[in-house]
């Protein structure tokens, strides 16, 4: 974690963080991917959907929170990722109707371990909200590529 986030971390004493004046949580990502497996063996494929609902929920938050043309506001959310441990953040391509991103190092793949499908649902979430906020027509993001099944990184795709 890089000196400026350390530094925009604020612990209130009563158990609370904050970051930029949002609320966070310190979690393992083998928490999080322990959590994610049980709700693959409980609910099959609506899983993914439910991890990507609560990433949705805080992008949008985070999104809301952002200033700037739709240029600037992806890449403060790219920036974020990353200064939170999310992974490297890059932007492969932004159009009118279009967003691609990848993720090197996403703490989710790699938590998870070897899967058959991608797992990075947070992260789609995330980006879900990032997309209905600068891209026209508001495409749903699906990730064309993880590292949890074998390719060298992550890589999310909105096309409308």
């Amino acid at each position: 974690m890089s000196n400026a986030v350390l530094g925009a971390l604020a612990d209130d004493g009563a158990g609370r963080l904050t970051y930029r004046g949002a609320r966070y949580l310190l979690i393992r990502p083998e928490t999080l991917a322990a959590w994610q497996r049980a709700m693959d063996a409980a609910l099959g494929a609506a899983a993914a959907e439910c991890v990507a609902a609560g990433g949705r929920a805080g992008g949008g938050r985070a999104t809301a929170a952002l200033a700037g043309d739709a240029r600037a506001r992806i890449d403060a959310l790219l920036v974020m990722g990353g200064e939170l441990g999310w992974g490297r953040f890059a932007l492969e391509r932004h159009g009118e109707a279009e967003l691609v991103i990848t993720v090197a190092g996403s703490p989710f793949a790699e938590a998870y371990g070897r899967a058959e499908a991608p797992v990075c649902h947070l992260i789609r979430g995330v980006l879900d909200a990032l997309v209905g906020a600068v891209v026209p027509g508001a495409p749903r993001v699906v990730e064309t590529a993880c590292a949890a099944t074998g390719a060298p990184l992550c890589r999310f795709e909105a096309r409308a």
